[in-house]
């Protein structure tokens, strides 16, 4: 259940609820550190998701699955002050897809091909941050303004195909989907094929709870304007 108690928050498809600090060998050593926004997408095809704005490196499928499966153990969460995520599961995870024989098509109704929105990466690239793709609904191509134009609040999403967690089990569990953030294409690859970037999300319920001193200025707003209000005079207009 998702509770709302800040303005603007229900409003909000995608909302930066703070930032996770990465360290990128997990054990505190000479490797970089990064801090990196977690990036709340209340409605991602029915579900409440966080998305961890750091591009992780070409590899393999198995690869990018397991770095995704391991995050929680190098990252350090600071969460903005009036927001709080309860988590519904245990491990981070690579973006999931539709499975099923192939189809290809550019009406985003099928398993293969453009402006299919049913996947979670294709619905942060389509409906999120409203990019187009090289091809429009009809097949025509090129499409104008196709590509990564907009990323929002992701300072780390780059023009790469992505894996994505499904694998092709309809055909060949040997191939898994995946969804180019170029083109805003979708198609199936080889999961030995040691080139796909890897974007990780995970399922969570984020609350917007008041922050106690905004509280107790806006009880005290409150207690002074309906004191004002008794003490003017009448026939005196009170405009606030």
């Amino acid at each position: 259940m998702l509770l709302f108690g800040m303005a603007g928050a229900a409003e909000a498809a995608l909302t930066v609820i703070g930032t996770a600090t990465y360290d990128l060998d997990g054990v505190g050593g000479a490797a970089p550190i990064g801090e990196f926004n977690l990036i709340w997408d209340n409605d991602n095809n029915g579900n409440s998701v966080v998305w961890l704005d750091y591009t992780h490196a070409g590899a393999t499928c198995g690869a990018q699955n397991a770095w995704a499966a391991g995050l929680d153990s190098t990252l350090t969460y600071n969460i903005n002050a009036g927001y709080r995520v309860a988590w519904d599961d245990n491990t981070w995870r690579l973006g999931s897809t539709v499975d099923g024989p192939y189809q290809w098509g550019w009406d985003g109704t099928t398993t293969t091909g453009y402006n299919i929105t049913s996947s979670e990466m294709g619905h942060l690239f389509y409906e999120e941050l409203g990019n187009l793709a090289y091809y429009d609904t009809a097949g025509r191509s090129p499409q104008a303004g196709w590509g990564l134009q907009n990323t929002g609040d992701f300072n780390n999403l780059t023009s790469s195909w992505y894996w994505s967690s499904t694998e092709w089990a309809a055909v060949n569990p040997g191939y898994a989907w995946t969804f180019d953030m170029d083109r805003g294409g979708q198609i199936y690859a080889l999961q030995s094929f040691n080139g796909g970037s890897g974007l990780a999300l995970r399922n969570g319920e984020v609350s917007a709870v008041p922050i106690p001193g905004a509280i107790w200025l806006l009880g005290s707003g409150l207690t002074g304007l309906a004191a004002f209000g008794k003490r003017k005079k009448k026939g005196q207009r009170l405009i606030i």
